[in-house]
């Protein structure tokens, strides 16, 4: 890649200050890509005119530990970080990172220029099967057998060991062990030892907000990601970054589970297919502008039971649900009564189904007919046509199903009524700009 001069980086940053001009077209002209063309505008950012001048600048260790500790609390990329610190080349801290994390603080150590030291170091070689030699032996065993129980409690044995777990194994059995003997057991060097000794006896800054983390959490049950406890905390008065609040919870192993796939209630055609007017445009600027519906199933203790909800495309608020031990079609009928309480003499919604039975009934068309509801379906074996509702039931699987236990289906079908309540009333989403359904939708009606 071409060299460039401090002038022709100002000049190409101030065309974009200007702002007639698009970073990308910036770029393309003077024959850069555009990641390093915004390299140079954060560095102006932060630095002006001074973060293009030529530096002979060499880093020392405590130098670069302090660039990827602030890289690794406040959650900012390799470019960022690059840009804050005055470091032109981002792929440099990117090769710090490696190094630390696979071979230890050592290698952050500038290599001395000219030829290696032709000097050997003095070794004791003990006379093999004598006295001497078994007992070293013994005892080398004995270390390694602490360290390697030490280390066990730290690691969940599915990834590599990291440096800082090492240093952890030797700290606790060094005052039984001779520290050079941990130290090649744990094969590390003594001043990686000595930096991650001192890092322990740092005070933890996010003890608070591990702890309010940890509330948030618990107090959902489990049902919240990273992202939606970040919103809660910041709706607690705490400014946190999204990466962080990942970090923090995979430290504190706090994970949702993961998906599982939804019951089909398509059995054929058995009367009429409407045509998918939804097209997948799941937004709505008012409530009772557009509905989705959908059955799933739950099967426990070999019992079933289904769920046949409506959800409301403007909030996400499950408006109408009904359960039933069986799918026969008043399983819906029952739901659509309940929805169509909800109307007010100007709504005239659009509700999207799949192609399930219990919506190519003339009783269900003619309800909705009736009602002015008009009737809209997936397109057969498409099952994103109604992909909100299928995240929905996702979510609901995820979060209760699978998360809990229960003593028997009546229990199951009374912790499933409180969800649904739980997802309209409390269950914030950040969609909703951190609110919950019907909090939203209270809002906006006072708004209008």
């Amino acid at each position: 890649m071409a060299k460039f001069k401090k002038q022709q980086k100002i000049q190409a940053v101030k065309r974009y200050l200007e702002g007639t001009e698009g970073y990308k077209s910036i770029a393309k002209s003077v024959g850069v890509s555009s990641e390093v063309f915004q390299t140079w505008l954060r560095q102006y950012e932060y630095h002006g005119e001074r973060a293009f001048e030529k530096r002979y600048t060499t880093y020392t260790v405590e130098d670069k530990l302090k660039v990827l500790e602030y890289m690794n609390e406040q959650g900012t990329s390799i470019r960022e970080t690059a840009a804050i610190f005055n470091i032109p080349a981002p792929s440099t801290l990117l090769l710090w990172q490696k190094q630390c994390e696979t071979e230890g603080v050592d290698t952050l150590k500038s290599k001395k220029k000219g030829r290696p030291s032709m000097k050997k170091e003095t070794k004791i070689i003990l006379a093999e099967g004598s006295l001497e030699a078994v007992k070293a032996e013994n005892e080398r065993l004995r270390a390694e057998n602490a360290y390697l129980k030490k280390l066990n409690g730290l690691s969940s044995g599915k990834r590599s060991v990291r440096t800082q777990e090492k240093a952890k194994g030797v700290h606790e059995p060094r005052r039984e062990f001779n520290l050079k003997l941990l130290l090649s057991v744990a094969n590390i060097a003594r001043s990686t030892y000595y930096y991650w000794k001192k890092a322990f006896g740092r005070q933890d800054k996010y003890v608070e907000i591990k702890s309010v983390i940890e509330e948030i959490f618990h107090l959902n049950r489990g049902r919240y990601g990273y992202r939606r406890i970040t919103l809660e905390l910041r709706n607690r008065g705490f400014k946190v970054n999204h990466k962080t609040v990942l970090r923090l919870m995979n430290k504190m192993g706090l994970k949702c589970l993961v998906r599982m796939k939804k019951y089909r209630s398509y059995k054929g055609k058995v009367g009429k297919i409407a045509p998918n007017l939804l097209k997948r445009d799941f937004k709505a600027t008012k409530p009772n502008e557009k509905w989705v519906t959908d059955v799933t199933e739950f099967h426990l203790y070999g019992e079933k039971l289904y769920l046949s909800p409506i959800l409301d495309l403007f909030n996400g608020e499950i408006i109408a649900y009904n359960i039933e031990s069986r799918p026969v079609y008043p399983l819906v009928s029952k739901m659509l009564d309940q929805a169509l309480k909800k109307l007010e003499s100007e709504d005239s919604p659009v509700l999207h189904s799949d192609q399930g039975w219990h919506y190519q009934m003339k009783t269900y068309s003619h309800a909705l007919k009736t009602h002015g509801i008009t009737q809209s379906m997936s397109r057969k074996g498409n099952c994103l046509d109604n992909a909100v509702m299928e995240n929905f039931f996702g979510l609901l699987k995820s979060e209760l199903l699978y998360l809990h236990e229960f003593d028997s289906m009546e229990h199951f079908k009374q912790e499933l009524e409180e969800y649904i309540y739980y997802y309209n009333h409390q269950r914030i989403k950040v969609k909703l700009k951190g609110m919950s359904p019907v909090d939203f939708r209270i809002h906006a009606l006072k708004a209008a």
